[in-house]
């Protein structure tokens, strides 16, 4: 593991927790906290993905692992039914691998976010 967690700032906490939980929850990652830093989101009850109201972190795009295709058409498809915007229909981005099929999503403060496989098929 390079990362223990990632925190970014959001201009609307309310908006921006409602859009997550429901975007990220084909990918298994879920609502774990929410303290004095923010709303925190992760897996197995470790938050690794943080939220906080205090402005705009400035535009970031942050990829989350999907575990196979099948994943990430979920993830694209919530996360345009939670108000996201389209930012790359899921798809294989050969430009990367042969096996790279990632989807693209701008969150409510027009951060890129991607849920991406590279498991062949």
């Amino acid at each position: 593991m390079i990362l223990d967690h990632v925190n970014i700032g959001v201009a609307g906490l309310a908006a921006s927790r409602a859009f997550s939980e429901r975007a990220l929850a084909p990918l298994g990652i879920t609502f774990v906290m929410a303290n004095q830093a923010g709303v925190g989101f992760g897996s197995g009850g470790k938050p690794e993905f943080w939220i906080s109201e205090r402005g705009r972190s400035g535009l970031v795009h942050i990829a989350f692992a999907g575990a196979d295709r099948g994943t990430v058409d979920r993830f694209h498809s919530e996360a345009i039914a939670a108000g996201g915007r389209d930012n790359g229909a899921p798809g294989v981005r050969s430009q990367y691998h042969p096996f790279c099929y990632g989807a693209f999503v701008l969150d409510p403060d027009g951060n890129n976010i991607e849920a991406v496989t590279h498991i062949a098929g």
